[in-house]
């Protein structure tokens, strides 16, 4: 996977190349200024032939049997002094002034006054040409025989000067270019990172949301003002959203409330009708849909904040009362309970009416799924551990997940609506507690509850 592009080295990365891009307009502006004659400015596109110029010079230079220096026109020099006839050129001693052998008379004569007072660099034009521009140039160079004034004259540019002058150029200035760019570089770096710094505190706030907490609105009292328009789409997205969330809440708790009575009545009915298995069967049915309203409505005031979940209760008295309640119609299916806890009080912190949901779901899903005159276990230990064994067909290793899911069936045919667990781990959840399935030795499924002990 790709990973995201990084805003703070795109910025620094522009700020090196518009960096560059300047140090190239301020060097190309003054020459075309120069060659156009406006203002201060005035020179020859032949000026940019100087560095070109200097290296035939030097390349040219050699010392004879003797030990005398000289000027020997390699090449490369020649072909410019047939291609151009007034193409001048001089080298002399920078310690004596004494012109090379082999430099152009018209040269040494006119620049000997120059060389008197050591000029490092010179432009000039011989007598005869026009005053302006410039079209000699002289200027003080090493060379391998020592250090040298070389002077040219009239050498005509060639494309190719114009990369070997920016080369030169750059030699000059590299130093002063490199420490800008690494103080810009270093200077961009901190200031984008300190301006990302609001965004990140705003990225911290916004972790801190999920649907138990979608009240609170990311901060904007020290967002930057490019990135405003953001924070309030997304804050405005929050509202919409804890709008969304309240209405549906709102509807569950309604329908589940509204549900109970008529459940009530019909199990009492159910109760006070003549025994049969009809009634008997649909005693159970109506004992589960009552205990899944009541999960629903418990888990809409947990997520509603209108219950505690800071209550001490006793794990154990919790689990016997719905023991107590159950053992009756788990004896009518032909099924018993047994019940295993010790009589010391195990004090967990959370919700009673929520553990109690929790615990009579797995309980009657335990019932359904023993076979008929077997027994169901329900323990709690002191590590406030509530286990829940069968010994029915078992959860498939595949389907552990998957059974904590919304209205998850193994098959259509399977009876239920695959709301108990969900709403069961949902609560969980809500008292910062654990809910698993592991294998009952033997065959059978055992589901534990795992609650945070009451300090």
């Amino acid at each position: 996977m790709t990973p995201p592009p990084s805003l703070v080295r795109r910025s620094v990365g522009y700020l090196l190349l518009s960096q560059l891009v300047a140090y190239l307009v301020g060097w190309a502006v003054p020459i075309i200024l120069g060659v156009l004659e406006i203002g201060q400015y005035s020179m020859s596109f032949d000026e940019l032939a100087s560095f070109r110029a200097n290296m035939l010079i030097q390349s040219s230079l050699v010392r004879d049997a003797d030990g005398v220096v000289r000027i020997d026109p390699e090449p490369k020099l020649a072909e410019e002094m047939r291609r151009n006839p007034r193409f001048k050129f001089a080298a002399f001693d920078f310690a004596t002034g004494t012109p090379i052998s082999g430099s152009s008379p018209e040269l040494v004569a006119p620049l000997a006054k120059i060389i008197d007072i050591s000029s490092e660099h010179a432009h000039f034009v011989l007598p005869g040409d026009p005053r302006s521009p410039a079209l000699g140039f002289m200027e003080t160079r090493w060379t391998r025989y020592g250090k040298m004034h070389l002077a040219h004259y009239c050498l005509q540019v060639r494309p190719i000067d114009v990369l070997l002058q920016s080369v030169a150029n750059f030699e000059w200035v590299w130093s002063y270019v490199a420490a800008a760019l690494v103080t810009s570089t270093a200077a961009a770096w901190i200031a984008v990172r300190q301006g990302l710094k609001p965004l990140r505190a705003t990225v911290s706030e916004a972790a801190q949301i999920d649907m138990d907490s979608l009240g609170p609105r990311l901060a904007t009292t020290a967002v930057p003002i490019e990135i405003m328009p953001l924070v309030d789409a997304v804050n405005e997205a929050l509202s919409r959203l804890a709008a969304g969330v309240a209405r549906q809440r709102l509807f569950t708790a309604n329908a589940a409330h509204e549900l109970r009575t008529p459940l009530a009545i019909m199990r009492a009915r159910l109760e006070n009708a003549r025994e049969t298995a009809l009634n008997n069967a649909l005693l159970v049915d109506a004992g589960r849909l009552r205990s899944i309203v009541e999960q629903m409505l418990i888990a809409a005031r947990v997520a509603e904040g209108q219950v505690s979940l800071e209550q001490q209760v006793d794990l154990c008295e919790a689990t016997r009362e719905i023991v107590t309640n159950m053992l009756p119609l788990a004896m009518d299916c032909d099924r018993f309970i047994e019940f295993e806890a010790s009589d010391t009080p195990v004090i967990v912190r959370g919700n009673r009416r929520a553990i109690e949901s929790v615990v009579a779901n797995l309980l009657d899903n335990a019932l359904r799924a023993e076979p008929r005159d077997g027994a169901v276990i329900l323990t709690v230990d002191a590590d406030a551990i509530v286990s829940v064994i069968d010994h029915g067909e078992g959860v498939a290793l595949e389907d552990r997940d998957a059974i904590f899911e919304p209205f998850w069936r193994k098959s259509e045919t399977t009876p239920g609506s695959g709301l108990g667990l969900a709403i069961a781990r949902e609560l969980m959840d809500k008292l910062q507690g654990r809910i698993w399935v592991e294998d009952t030795p033997g065959g059978g499924a055992t589901f534990r509850l795992s609650l945070p002990k009451a300090r």
